[in-house]
């Protein structure tokens, strides 16, 4: 059954008709953050009532671990101050606030921590403010703003959210692929009549051996943050840590997805209505950090780092102050978070630091095996 467009999708046709169409990129990135009817700048999409849900607002064990993280990593730093606490995509601002109540078991890293907000949504910052009022929070549209300094730097599913833009392997090159209304006069996807302007600088991985229709995704914003890193990186100390879904190894394939309601949709349907992501590619960011002068840790799976941080134990001393039934969400949400056949596979942690600091829990120096029980 088809639907009504919706007001961005006939925004978006009226530019296609002045413009030609567009690419992948733009198109996420207005369905995203148009001022007007951008998914981001008109709702809250989180939790039951929204189209889907975040580690932390399934368990505060999981902002607990990463508050508790920040803090061993501020130590290994040398314990600067003030240093500059940054979350990019903080939703709800729910792991913020779960991370510093737990870090206020370390002396002085709550007093010397100056909270910045990277986020867009007007909806969302309201909810951060109300939630972080005691922090005194201060926000910025993009993380360039936020003022030089040493930093620790958290994005739990930010990157997948960052526009990609998608080539298609055709006969010995690629084919930029674009977005214009179809025959029926809905979106479609087109390809480009030519090679793509400029070189995309597709992963090695991705370009060698690549067949005939098969796609390749690159991530210019991710990139060009990997780049911001490496520059601050320069001249303070930094830890960055990421979590996200997403693939340890660079592959061909068409990852752009939609979500509504807890379920996948057509991303081309209902331009502004629902939520659109990609696959991260964890290798290609990895090689785009280390350019930029920096050392990675990892990537583990989310499911591997929250246990050698100490996951179970939390959720044991959560449980044994909670009745039966409390108790027994308590379980099922940090299942969720750790078992393999839900998030624990699925969604992966890399770190990125200045080259004198040592490597972050529970990452370790040489092994490829997680450090155990650093945490808790």
């Amino acid at each position: 059954m088809s639907r009504a467009p919706t007001p961005l999708d006939e925004k978006l046709k009226r530019r296609i008709a002045r413009s030609g169409p567009l690419g992948v990129a733009e198109y996420m990135e207005i369905c995203l953050a148009d001022p007007e009817y951008g998914y981001y700048r008109t709702r809250d999409p989180l939790g039951a009532r929204g189209d889907f849900i975040t580690a932390p607002e399934i368990s505060q064990i999981f902002g607990e671990l990463i508050g508790l993280w920040c803090a061993e990593v501020w130590r290994g730093m040398g314990e600067p101050g003030p240093f500059q606490l940054i979350e990019l995509g903080p939703g709800r601002g729910t792991l913020m606030a779960d991370a510093l109540r737990a870090a206020k078991a370390v002396p002085d890293f709550v007093q010397q921590a100056r909270l910045h907000l990277v986020e867009t949504s007007p909806v969302l910052r309201q909810e951060q403010a109300e939630r972080l009022a005691e922090h005194a929070p201060q926000w910025h549209d993009t993380f360039t703003a936020v003022p030089p300094g040493p930093s620790i730097v958290i994005a739990n599913e930010f990157l997948d959210a960052l526009p990609v833009r998608q080539f298609v392997r055709r006969g010995g090159g690629w084919r930029e692929r674009l977005i214009a209304p179809g025959g029926d006069g809905a979106l479609a996807f087109v390809e480009s009549p030519g090679p793509p302007d400029g070189d995309p600088r597709i992963p090695l991985d991705i370009a060698t051996g690549a067949q005939p229709g098969d796609i390749a995704e690159i991530r210019p914003a991710a990139n060009a943050l990997a780049a911001e890193f490496g520059r601050r990186a320069a001249d303070h100390p930094l830890a960055v840590l990421i979590v996200d879904y997403g693939h340890v190894q660079s592959a061909p394939g068409d990852t752009l997805q939609a979500m509504s309601a807890h379920g996948y949709t057509d991303p081309l349907e209902r331009p502004g209505d629902q939520d659109l992501t990609a696959h991260v590619d964890f290798a290609e960011f990895a090689r785009r950090a280390e350019e930029s002068g920096l050392r990675t840790h990892g990537p583990l799976e989310q499911g591997q780092f929250l246990l050698a941080l100490g996951l179970a134990h939390r959720a044991d001393r959560l449980m044994k102050g909670a009745g039966k039934e409390q108790a027994a969400l308590i379980e099922t949400a940090a299942r969720r978070l750790a078992d393999p056949a839900q998030m624990g596979a699925l969604f992966k942690v890399l770190a990125a630091t200045d080259t004198n600091g040592p490597a972050p829990p529970p990452f370790p120096a040489t092994s490829q095996e997680p450090t155990q029980g650093v945490i808790c």
